[in-house]
């Protein structure tokens, strides 16, 4: 449930621009290919740098989100993307979210200038409650609605060391609530960050976008860095004209100590603080003063910080053990409720691989959170106060079942909540090797998302008309108490191919079956005599009223075509077959399955000319999107968004670039007006940016 909710086509032109664009590098690298241009010494040691990673090295990264060990991109039996500091840098990002939409099959749109919906295979909201993001395995998902508050996450982009991406269930590692997919934000180790970085961005709508980090050394064995990062954003313009008044701004600023003080063991702790403003339109039922609806515009706050530790001990070369904790504090002022949220978590981990014929990782888990809410008359959680726990448990076993051929990966995740009890999420996943670089998977697994307190303990005025008889009528959406956890099947096949020393392939399919999925039931009308004047509330309830299916497939590929010109493609394909459940009425459905583009397209360049000067560009196609209720209908039209970046790096020093985002669909709504807040039309941005490192 969202916290709030109410009651041009392209020209031609635009259609063959964008390609025309994204074309040039091609054709450019071509004549670069066919010259003999020479470059200055120093430009050797940089031109190293702009380059990053060979399609072999990137196959061969170590990641971690599949099985909470560290394993090779290639060997991942799931579908996965990894987004490299590379990545980052050559596409001019600066916020996580935009990061995202460099993934095929994420669903990324701007709702307003600092809210964000992000959603993986579909089911896509202001809070998509079906993705969990982890930084550095700390859980940015919000118990109180279910979901990630986007405006709030946020690390300076040059810390990053890579985002791992997975697309489908990661339950049984990761718990409830991993169930569409997990984004893992891993951070660079501080021994990795040492000396001064300044990075100072600027531009139509950063007015300006500052980060600063210093790293340095406490010891032989202990580094550590300490950062700032602080930004402005101007607002988007209101579809009905004006400004739609959801300027934003943050300031963060933390640090993060690695030591390695014996051979066998290490250990990390890091903190930050941040604090946040985003302006905002929401249309509220301000029930019982008149006018009963109406357009309020207000400042959403949000301030908090949080502490992390990890510690890692190395019993032998096939034992090694990790454990975490860390608190989270976090404040929220949401014009119509407020929240106060204290979160304490605590992980172990044991990697064991006996006499290397089971690769085993087991572990355990507990959560303590307590909540404080403001209630008001829009919006109420009954009661105020609440604290939960949950207790997990994992193991999952790697085996090979044919040397160097067969592997099957058999886990579960056992997990006890406040809400809905015990559950159990399991997997199975094969993968064969038939070549040394072609790699099949498939896969079974079962995800859950637990219930939120939004789906317990709520009470919402949706929306407040007055009827023929002059009597005020109130829709109110109630939480519900015998809410159960959504549930899902998961069935995934994939297929990678590094078919040459500069050519990759990957493809994704699944078939998702839910079950107990989330929507509106109808209650019984009653009057209400109190607050005055004596009204008509028509209740609605939030049920377990949805079933069904989705299915679909996701392709990326990857080509070195020269040198100096790296390729990369995407397309993402997703239907969905949902019904209401028998023994269930209602006349305002959740719709979500609508809320998604079936077809995504993406195509990247990077692009490295003489003189340390790199051109990199991004052209994306999202298919349109309807949403329909029996209350309310829209469509977002299809739309194509063209990036383009040029940077200089004259010196291992400094690097300048400017960029424009969001070409050739400047003025264009990207997400339906679902939620209560106000939609924005997401303009086009021009932007520079100086680095310095030394």
């Amino acid at each position: 449930m969202n916290h709030f909710t109410h009651s041009g086509s392209l020209t031609t032109r635009f259609v063959y621009a964008p390609f025309i664009s994204f074309l040039f590098p091609l054709v450019l690298a071509g004549s670069l290919q066919a010259g003999t241009t020479s470059a200055p010494a120093v430009e050797s040691e940089t031109l190293s740098y702009l380059k990053g990673l060979t399609i072999e090295e990137l196959m061969q990264t170590e990641i971690t989100s599949v099985s909470k060990k560290s394993e090779h991109l290639f060997n991942a039996a799931a579908a996965i993307s990894v987004i490299t500091q590379e990545d980052l840098r050559r596409a001019g990002i600066h916020s996580i979210p935009e990061a995202l939409r460099l993934v095929p099959g994420l669903m990324v749109a701007d709702i307003d200038s600092s809210r964000r919906a992000i959603g993986s295979r579909g089911f896509n909201d202001y809070f998509a409650n079906k993705l969990l993001v982890l930084i550095d395995g700390r859980s940015m998902y919000t118990p109180l609605y279910s979901g990630v508050l986007w405006n709030t996450l946020d690390v300076v982009i040059e810390d990053i060391e890579r985002i791992e991406i997975i697309r489908g269930p990661g339950a049984t590692v990761w718990g409830a609530n991993a169930v569409n997919g997990v984004i893992n934000i891993i951070t660079k180790d501080s021994a990795n960050t040492q000396g001064s970085l300044i990075s100072t961005t600027a531009g139509s709508s950063e007015q300006p976008l500052v980060s600063a980090r210093y790293g340095g050394r406490l010891s032989e064995t202990t580094t550590y860095r300490a950062y700032a990062k602080g930004f402005q954003r101007e607002s988007y313009d209101n579809p009905r004209g004006g400004e739609a008044n959801d300027s934003w701004q943050n300031i963060r600023t933390g640090f993060r100590a690695d030591s390695r003080y014996s051979a066998k063991d290490t250990f990390s702790l890091q903190g930050e603080v941040f604090d946040g403003e985003m302006d905002a339109s929401v249309s509220l039922s301000q029930f019982p003063t008149k006018p009963y609806s109406s357009i309020f515009e207000g400042t959403e706050k949000a301030q908090g910080g949080h502490l992390l530790s990890t510690w890692q001990h190395a019993f032998s070369e096939t034992s090694t053990t990790d454990m975490q904790i860390y608190y989270d504090r976090s404040e929220r002022d949401q014009f119509v409720s407020a929240e106060e949220r204290d979160t304490i978590d605590l992980e172990f981990k044991h990697h064991w691989d006996p006499a290397n014929a089971h690769d085993i990782v087991w572990g355990m888990g507990y959560r303590s959170t307590s909540d404080d809410i403001t209630n008001t008359e829009a919006v109420a959680f009954y009661p105020a106060s609440r604290s939960t726990n949950l207790w997990s448990s994992f193991i999952q076993d790697d085996f090979n079942l044919a040397p160097d051929t067969v592997w099957l990966t058999l886990g579960s995740k056992f997990e006890h909540n406040y809400y809905s009890g015990f559950e159990v999420q399991p997997s199975a996943r094969l993968r064969y090797q038939p070549t040394e670089k072609q790699m099949l998977w498939t896969a079974v697994s079962r995800a859950v998302r637990s219930p939120s307190r939004s789906d317990h303990d709520s009470r919402v005025n949706l929306a407040t008309l007055v009827n023929e008889a002059g009597t005020p009528v109130v829709n109110r959406l109630f939480g519900n108490e015998d809410f159960v956890s959504e549930k899902l099947t998961a069935y995934e096949a994939g297929y990678r191919w590094q078919a040459a020393e500069t050519l990759s392939f990957d493809l994704a399919t699944y078939y998702n079956v839910y079950d107990e999925l989330r929507s509106f039931g109808n209650g019984v009308p009653y009057y209400e005599l109190t607050p005055p004047p004596a009204h008509l509330v028509i209740p609605q309830y939030l049920v377990n009223g949805l079933e069904g299916d989705t299915y679909g497939f996701e392709l990326q590929g990857t080509w070195q075509a020269t040198e100096n010109l790296k390729l990369f493609a995407g397309y993402s394909w997703i239907e969905f077959d949902l019904e209401q459940k028998k023994g269930f009425q209602t006349n305002h459905p959740i719709a979500e399955e609508t809320i998604a583009p079936a077809h995504q397209v993406q195509l990247r360049s990077y692009l490295d000319l003489p003189h340390n000067v790199s051109l990199d560009a991004k052209l994306s196609y999202v298919s349109e999107i309807s949403y329909t209720t029996p209350l309310q209908s829209e469509t977002i039209d299809a739309y194509y968004r063209l990036d383009l970046r040029l940077g200089w790096k004259p010196s291992n020093t400094y690097e300048f670039s400017i960029g424009a985002d969001n070409l050739f669909s400047s003025g264009q709504k990207e997400f339906p007006d679902y939620t209560n807040i106000v939609d924005s039309e997401v303009p086009s941005r021009f932007w520079a940016q100086l680095t310095c490192t030394f």
